[in-house]
């Protein structure tokens, strides 16, 4: 019988990307939730990717794209449209961090 080796656990830093050593990982991360949230929305509203597509001005295959996170082609200022074309209301509400921590960006879908 092989000897089990401990597995050893790692805490995320809250972002995988950055957790991977990516360079762009707080772009990956906004990106990634902005993709979800209108993942979310597409799901709950049960539209079909062609009614997703007129809503978006854009064809069935980007939306087929965005909605498996396939987010290279998309900016997050476009993100950020689309989620106001499906009808939500987009906040950027900029703060002063705590001292605690280094300044971030977050993305908080409701």
């Amino acid at each position: 019988m092989a000897k089990r080796v401990p597995e050893r656990v790692i805490p995320s830093s809250g972002n995988v990307f950055a957790d991977m050593g990516l360079a762009d990982a707080v772009e990956l991360d906004t990106k990634a939730r902005l993709g979800a949230a209108i993942k979310r929305i597409v799901e709950r509203g049960g539209l079909s990717q062609a009614e997703v597509a007129a809503a978006l001005e854009i064809n069935q295959p980007k939306v087929s794209a965005l909605l498996h996170y396939k987010l290279e082609g998309f900016s997050i200022e476009r993100l950020m449209r689309f989620l106001v074309a499906l009808g939500q209301d987009v906040e950027i509400v900029v703060k002063a961090k705590p001292r605690s921590r280094s300044a971030r960006i977050a993305v908080c879908a409701a």
